[in-house]
């Protein structure tokens, strides 16, 4: 593990601040500064930063954030628009988020001071179910191609004006539920099992529909249930033993 990371992992410090302190000279492995960015962390080494150990963790903190629309999933932005790290209190601000929710979205979002366990989230299969509202009445296309899949050579419509990604395929959906409905608007809950680049807004975007509000309530069988907007909580001791016997399933 390189370094910058190893001291992210293992601290309060992001690898932004792990860089800065390797370059004044503070970091030292066995005793010895290391000034070395690229430098490699092996088993039976001691990490220390301005002489005090940084201690190898050996178990996993997972929270659940409900984050508020207009804060973006981020750790800076060069606009200045206020991040995640900003609302979170201070002894989450080495923690990994479990995906994204785009800046205008809300709702479940997982973070954990394990790299290993935000990757394995990151690339399952988990369900990820949403409330949705887009701007017009469901049309049989939509709900064809929630049953059936769309392959899509221009997904640019719902995308991020500076998104690169132009073509896009889309699972069926898990599921979907139509929650309100008049000439103007229709809320749905939607379950998918992929975390594509604003997937929802793009699948939408291709019918000409509008996403006027998106909130994630549930990431596999972690839910939302009633945590306030801007309010974290630990996991819970069913849920830690959930997840791990995801991971050990994982690894088989």
């Amino acid at each position: 593990m390189r370094i910058n990371k190893y001291i992210s992992h293992n601290s309060k410090y992001s690898r932004r601040d792990a860089d800065k302190f390797i370059e004044e000279g503070r970091v030292s492995v066995n005793r010895q500064v290391v000034k070395d960015f690229g430098y490699e962390v092996q088993d039976g080494d001691f990490v220390f930063l301005d002489s005090r150990p940084i201690k190898k963790r050996t178990e996993t903190t997972v929270i659940v954030y409900n984050k508020p629309k207009g804060v973006l999933v981020t750790k800076k932005d060069d606009r200045g628009r206020a991040t995640i790290y900003h609302k979170l209190s201070g002894k989450f601000r080495h923690f990994i988020p479990v995906g994204r929710l785009d800046y205008a979205s809300e709702g479940l979002l997982i973070l954990t001071d394990s790299p290993n366990v935000a990757t394995a989230l990151m690339e399952s299969n988990l369900p990820r179910t949403y409330n949705i509202k887009i701007d017009k009445p469901l049309s049989n296309e939509m709900m064809e191609a929630m049953k059936s899949g769309l392959v899509l050579d221009d997904a640019r419509a719902g995308a991020h004006e500076k998104s690169k990604i132009r073509s896009m395929e889309f699972a069926p959906f898990d599921s979907y539920e139509v929650r309100g409905v008049n000439q103007s608007y229709t809320k749905l809950r939607v379950t998918i099992r992929e975390g594509q680049n604003r997937e929802l807004r793009r699948f939408f975007g291709h019918f000409e529909a509008k996403v006027l509000d998106l909130k994630r309530v549930a990431y596999g069988e972690i839910e939302l249930n009633n945590l306030p907007t801007n309010k974290t909580r630990y996991f819970t001791r069913r849920e830690y033993d959930d997840l791990h016997k995801f991971l050990k399933k994982e690894k088989n």
